[in-house]
């Protein structure tokens, strides 16, 4: 019995080693893009996401470290009646908030440097837009290990429609989703969008 408990305790810390090198290895390709592929891309992605059915209250992630940048798409949103909202990280290991965000909304950094707002409404969003660091064609994703965007999806209700955004560079045949991971509903890349049927 040892013996099986220990097998399963290596084969559990391979696989977070493999997903810790495959989170920085994605990190590395998207950092890597060139700023006019970056650019067009995220214009691509931008135009794609005006596809899905219009949000009521439309949650995004501001753009770091290269990720795609879906501030076109939700200006966009917003010129036609929906309101948009930043994540907030109210506590470690808890589920995130969201705050209210127009171009106006003064920006603070959190505790991770990602800009956020200090003040504001709190807003549930009915379509949320998460940066893919790694994803796969069963619509999971790999984010940065801190595991606040699937405690959210596990925890809102109503469930939020999970709009992954990413590079076709992140895709990859599997990340090894854990029990924990949340499925995304549709995928967006320059490439197009795709809709993930259970």
């Amino acid at each position: 019995m040892d013996q099986i408990l220990g097998a399963d305790e290596d084969s559990t810390q391979l696989r977070a080693a493999r997903r810790q090198q495959l989170r920085q290895t994605m990190r590395q390709l998207r950092l890597a893009l060139r700023p006019d592929l970056h650019q067009a891309y995220s214009a691509a992605i931008a135009g794609h996401l005006r596809a899905l059915p219009q949000p009521q209250v439309a949650a995004f992630c501001w753009p770091i470290e290269q990720e795609p940048d879906v501030r076109a798409a939700i200006a966009h949103w917003c010129a036609t009646g929906s309101r948009a909202a930043l994540p907030v990280v109210v506590a470690p290991a808890s589920p995130l908030a969201f705050r209210a965000w127009t171009p106006a909304t003064p920006l603070t950094p959190d505790r991770y440097g990602i800009p956020t707002p200090a003040a504001g409404d709190w807003l549930q969003p009915d379509l949320l837009l998460l940066p893919l660091n790694a994803f796969d064609g069963a619509g999971y994703r790999l984010g940065y290990g801190g595991g606040f965007f699937d405690r959210t999806l596990a925890t809102l209700k109503p469930r939020p429609v999970a709009v992954g955004v990413g590079f076709e560079i992140n895709r990859v045949d599997s990340i090894e989703p854990e029990a924990h991971d949340e499925r995304l509903d549709w995928i967006v890349t320059e490439a197009g969008l795709w809709q993930i049927t259970p």
